[in-house]
């Protein structure tokens, strides 16, 4: 597996040391989440707007309604910045200034390109959904012609990324730490999954199906890094 390699855009400067240039860590934070933010600029002024999305190998699939102005600006070859962010804890220091989070964030840069190849468009499509739901596309039906014509996919290739971590607990100043006036540690974060709750038209006689159980969707995610920087 081919390390990250940062360019001038994914270069880690500030917290340098809580970069991660395992490609293997940018799969991993990307995989634990179901939602990015999606960066573009549109009429000379930037946009960020939360977007679905799925990976396969080495390409991040991102999709939209093809009036979706972010979409079309990205079909058309405008740079976009993709991110996603995870807070594992709340750090609390001795002093306000050291207060910080404990999180897993990865951030890619480029020039997408519109899917048009039949089969590589629902192979996207199919990535996000299972990204978002896994499961769901063997269980649901698929999308019609209709559906697909309003649907914009484009592939974003992710030879241009940055994965930063931070675990542990606080750093403080050792005079603070000596003065032992406050209390100091980590509050955990955790994404909670609850029941499943059926659709009030949903005839009684479909059951819960074993892709949406809990137990199916505990796992996502797995836990946080356990390194301490």
């Amino acid at each position: 597996m081919t390390p990250l390699s940062p360019t001038s855009r994914s270069t880690i400067r500030r917290g340098a040391a809580r970069a991660r240039t395992d490609r293997a860590e940018l799969y991993a934070v990307l995989d634990a989440g179901t939602i990015c933010h999606l960066g573009v600029v549109l009429g000379g002024a930037p946009v960020v707007l939360p977007t679905g999305y799925g990976r396969i190998g080495d390409v991040l699939y991102l999709h939209g309604s093809t009036g979706a102005g972010t979409l079309r600006a990205a079909a058309d070859g405008a740079p976009i910045c993709v991110t996603v962010t995870h807070v594992d804890g709340i750090v609390h220091a001795r002093a306000v200034f050291h207060f910080s989070m404990n999180y897993r964030s990865a951030v890619a840069h480029g020039v997408p390109r519109l899917v048009t190849d039949a089969d590589e468009r629902l192979a996207g499509l199919r990535a996000i959904t299972e990204n978002i739901a896994p499961g769901a596309w063997d269980h649901a039906r698929g999308p019609n012609r209709k559906e697909l014509a309003a649907t914009q996919v484009v592939a974003l290739d992710l030879a241009e990324a940055s994965v930063k971590v931070r675990t542990g607990p606080p750093v403080d100043d050792d005079e603070d730490v000596e003065a032992g006036l406050a209390w100091a540690g980590v509050v955990p974060l955790h994404t909670v999954i609850g029941t499943p709750e059926p659709c009030s038209l949903l005839p009684s006689a479909i059951g819960v199906p074993d892709h949406v159980t809990v137990a199916a969707l505990v796992g996502r995610g797995g836990p946080p890094p356990t390194r301490v920087t």
